[in-house]
């Protein structure tokens, strides 16, 4: 990000936003008219022609409007976002979706993904050392633009049937951090480059693996990380007593 001025940002900021919100490209009439960006709407035009020679942004067919490209996203999730609090509502309503199955790793699993996909309306996955993975949500995704095209939506669902494909991606976790947030390429498909991902490791005395949210680029990440992060709390939490 050193590469970009304080006002180029300031723009980029604005327009991954608009775009997590709207899934269309985002023009600079609309940045003008929304955002207080306090520079004129020409302006804006050669800032968002700079950040997609940067590769910050691109422009789908002939559209005037541009979104931002998985580099970007990174960018925002790194830097520009602001995680929101959960809620004590939602925390109740996952604790209690799960607190029945609490003490089985197997139905845990299946019911916290259950929970995951309703929290955050995207599809949930986990998997684990075992060789399982659980999936829930299909039926989110399929109401998200990016996945009108058949093409991308059945690649997707078709590595619901490689466990291998998804413990290699789910165990890259760094050292320092046990929550992943993987986009685009980092998901080591090239079919799957408009997709993104939150996960979470989550260990117990005789396992291991990761859960979390499947969706496009521009998932709301400043929503979705607070509950990926706290379902694997739970999870952890209650593998303490088996």
């Amino acid at each position: 990000m050193n590469d970009l001025t304080a006002r180029q940002i300031q723009i980029l900021k604005a327009i991954i936003e608009e775009y997590i919100e709207t899934a269309e490209p985002v023009g600079s009439e609309t940045l003008d008219k929304k955002y207080n960006l306090g520079v004129s709407p020409a302006t804006i035009r050669n800032e968002m022609v700079r950040l997609t020679q940067t590769g910050y942004l691109k422009q789908p067919h002939t559209s005037a409007g541009r979104s931002p490209t998985p580099i970007a996203m990174k960018v925002y999730v790194n830097k520009l976002m602001k995680p929101k609090e959960l809620s004590v509502a939602d925390e109740v309503n996952v604790k209690q979706r799960v607190w029945d199955v609490r003490s089985e790793m197997g139905k845990l699993l299946r019911e916290s993904t259950h929970a995951l996909a309703d929290q955050t309306k995207a599809m949930s996955l986990a998997a684990t050392d075992e060789g399982q993975i659980y999936a829930s949500g299909i039926g989110n995704i399929l109401d998200m633009p990016e996945f009108f095209d058949i093409d991308i939506t059945r690649r997707l669902l078709e590595t619901l049937d490689e466990y291998d494909y998804w413990w290699d991606v789910l165990s890259h976790f760094t050292p320092e951090n046990d929550l992943s947030i993987l986009l685009g390429e980092e998901l080591n498909r090239k079919n799957l480059n408009q997709c993104g991902g939150v996960f979470i490791q989550f260990h117990s005395a005789d396992h291991h693996g990761a859960i979390g949210v499947v969706g496009p680029t521009r998932l709301n990440y400043s929503e979705i990380i607070p509950i990926v992060r706290y379902v694997g709390s739970l999870i952890n939490d209650f593998s303490k007593n088996w």
